[in-house]
């Protein structure tokens, strides 16, 4: 369920589908043939100072994502940290993971739909 090496997170990063932003997180999201969505952490040394703080925002992403992948298509997910997340309390970093978890649900739900209506199209 999670993205570990260069191989897996290159296809994210060259061609998403979707790219969010909220406070201090960009996430970007692609699909994949899975049945199931995958994870990848991109929390670097220079935008999240400290190791604690670098592990607690892994953290809460990771379990933020093991709650809400049911309701996700397959599709693979880098969420990437920008500066000042390490500033976020534990329930100011859910809120804005669920902000960004709704909006990235609603636009996969919208895209998928748009591809079906294409193909029934066609």
């Amino acid at each position: 369920m999670r993205l570990l090496n260069q191989h897996q997170f290159k296809p994210v990063f060259d061609s998403a589908d979707l790219r969010l932003s909220a406070q201090g997180v960009l996430l970007l999201a692609r699909f994949n043939q899975l049945e199931h969505s995958r994870l990848g952490l991109v929390i670097g040394k220079k935008n999240v100072k400290l190791a604690v703080q670098r592990n607690r925002i892994k953290r809460q992403i990771r379990e933020y994502f093991r709650q809400k992948q049911a309701q996700l298509p397959g599709m693979d997910i880098v969420v990437i940290a920008r500066k000042n997340l390490d500033t976020q309390e534990n329930q100011e970093l859910q809120s804005t993971l669920a902000t960004v978890w709704k909006r990235l649900i609603r636009q996969s739900e919208a895209k998928i739909k748009k591809f079906a209506l294409q193909q029934t199209v066609n």
